[in-house]
């Protein structure tokens, strides 16, 4: 659980509802679905004409870690690691078969395999590059749909806004109608800037981060496959895990 999103969520709605009662204004005043229907519908749109239906699918999917955080999976990582070296050093590539069964994560579990194969160090190291690659190539497009939503909800925010005085306009003569125009023209502003900034990229930002620190423990275990399919020594290899510590 990442409590600083919690926070920060908490910190965003307090913070506006405050500062609307604050200045005397009604929470009611805020809520109008017109307002929300133009930007956050109109939003999703230009972002799934962008967007391969795939890639949104997989950007909505990751929004769950903003709050529920994959698990760090480093330190287990290391000390597997090291049991890896000391197995192979001792009893060859082959005992490291055993393990394959075990691992539930796919890049281990092709890393192993490369290693109890045989592979050619150089050219296990650059199957598992690609691999990393392919993943941050993939995870970032995902991620592009909070960035593209960040872009677009305040241009539609002023969309909206026009939309809002064109009904005041239209409804001149009849001043019971002028209030609802200007409220979804106000607050349609409201929505798109305060969406941008307040969720759609702190989201992207959150997301990049928690990706980066995957791709960062990825190449952590495709160094020590290397290391491993080397022939290096578990001190060795311990070595390569201390230089990724302090990189860390």
């Amino acid at each position: 659980m990442d409590r600083a999103s919690l926070i920060g969520i908490v910190l965003v709605v307090v913070g506006i509802l405050s500062g609307q009662v604050l200045e005397g204004g009604h929470l009611s005043s805020l809520l109008q679905p017109a307002a929300f229907v133009i930007v956050v519908v109109s939003t999703i749109g230009a972002v799934l004409l962008q967007s391969r239906m795939p890639t949104f699918i997989r950007g909505v999917q990751m929004l769950k870690w903003i709050v529920l955080m994959p698990e760090d999976k480093s330190r287990k990582n290391v000390q597997d690691a090291l049991v890896w070296s000391v197995v192979a050093r001792r009893e060859g590539f082959l005992s490291l078969e055993r393990y394959i069964d075990t691992v539930k994560d796919p890049f281990i579990e092709k890393g192993l395999k490369l290693v109890v194969d045989g592979i050619d160090p150089e050219r296990l190291r650059e199957v598992l590059d690609v691999d990393i690659s392919f993943y941050e190539m993939e995870q970032r497009q995902a991620i592009k749909i909070w960035d593209a939503a960040g872009g677009y909800s305040p241009t539609i925010g002023i969309l909206g806004a026009v939309l809002g005085l064109i009904h005041v306009m239209e409804n001149l003569s009849d001043p019971n109608k002028l209030g609802g125009g200007i409220a979804v023209a106000f607050v349609a502003t409201i929505y798109g800037v305060g969406l941008a900034n307040l969720f759609f990229l702190p989201v992207a930002n959150k997301l990049k981060e928690i990706v980066s620190k995957e791709v960062v423990r990825r190449e952590m275990l495709a160094d020590i496959f290397f290391s491993i399919a080397q022939g290096d020594s578990p001190r060795i290899v311990e070595e390569r895990l201390s230089n990724h510590k302090s990189k860390s």
